[in-house]
């Protein structure tokens, strides 16, 4: 089985946007218009485009989660989040429960700039617990470019990561749209989150503190497998433990769209801590004149890494994302 951990819904009908766009036009004030959407939308625009990559492509199942850069956390307040966050994470159940052997669930958290991440609790426990969300998408910069909020490796985050262990569902270090004119949102900002969180991890304890707290940095790594010797010394001269010890918490996908990139980051990191992904209709969409492929059909990416064994692809493309995510057999038949 091919298990794609990277997806989202970014082909969701155009009312979604229409009706986002007049919610932040709103902010500040009590906002009650109905999103109407019907599941013959949600078919078509699914069925049409994710699913039939996923058929095409030969692979088996997605977790599915509204639309990152759609997350913009930044937008209005809190209240404002909480509303949003709930009208996706709803959508994506809908798809879950319409293709239910090709999208499994995985939600957005309502977090907001100023407000305490321990806010998030109410929606991730929700979602899991009476939904069968399997792990959610974590922005370590609600202010969407500027990060002016605590370290997530703060005190202030801690309920959060606790409530996230407890439940045994992992968390995809995910930031959102870039309001911040200096970073390019997918082609920067996204890159940066991935690197800060896991200097982050670096300067603090925070796997000492939550031993079986699960992390997914997705798009490779960021900088990190291309950098991994200089985080290694930056580690030992600052008298902190080895990173490699971080590969029992940390995890990376296979969302860098080249092939000596993918052979990097199978030779850096170990097929034990890769989980494949694709991220399709994503952040990269059009087809790689090199090789003749869309750039997001990441498979032949893994199974051309020169000298990978069966069993290592095995690991990549089914075996550890049912390690990392434990809810995952309440769907899968393996």
């Amino acid at each position: 089985m091919i298990i794609d951990i990277h997806g989202h819904y970014t082909t969701a009908p155009t009312q979604l946007r229409d009706w986002r766009l007049r919610q932040i036009e709103s902010a500040g004030t009590s906002f009650t218009e109905q999103l109407t959407i019907t599941d013959d939308e949600i078919r078509e625009t699914v069925g049409t485009k994710q699913l039939k990559n996923q058929q095409d492509r030969g692979t088996d199942v997605a977790l599915f989660s509204p639309t990152a850069g759609g997350m913009a956390h930044h937008y209005g307040d809190e209240q404002t989040s909480i509303q949003w966050t709930t009208i996706v994470n709803d959508l994506v159940y809908r798809v879950h429960k319409l293709f239910p052997e090709n999208f499994i669930p995985v939600l957005q958290l309502p977090q907001s700039p100023g407000a305490s991440p321990l806010n998030s609790i109410a929606e991730l426990e929700f979602r899991v617990k009476e939904q069968g969300f399997v792990a959610c998408n974590l922005n370590p910069d609600p202010t969407d470019g500027y990060w002016t909020e605590p370290a997530m490796t703060s005190k202030e985050w801690w309920p959060l990561l606790e409530k996230i262990e407890e439940l045994e569902v992992p968390a995809m270090i995910h930031v959102s749209m870039s309001c911040n004119p200096q970073f390019h949102g997918t082609g920067a900002h996204y890159i940066n989150g991935d690197t800060v969180a896991f200097m982050q991890f670096i300067t603090s304890q925070i796997f000492k503190d939550f031993p079986n707290l699960k992390i997914v940095i997705p798009h490779g790594g960021g900088a990190v497998p291309y950098h991994w010797g200089r985080y290694r010394g930056i580690a030992q001269d600052m008298g902190k433990p080895p990173i490699e010890e971080m590969l029992s918490n940390v995890y990376f996908d296979t969302c860098v769209y080249h092939q000596r990139g993918i052979d990097l980051l199978v030779d850096v990191i170990g097929a034990d801590n890769i989980l494949f992904a694709s991220e399709m209709i994503g952040a990269v969409r059009g087809i790689d004149q090199n090789s003749g492929r869309y750039f997001d059909d990441t498979k032949p990416y893994v199974d051309g890494v020169p000298g990978i064994t069966e069993a290592d692809k095995q690991k990549i493309f089914q075996d550890n994302a049912l390690k990392v995510y434990p809810r995952l057999k309440q769907y899968l038949k393996v």
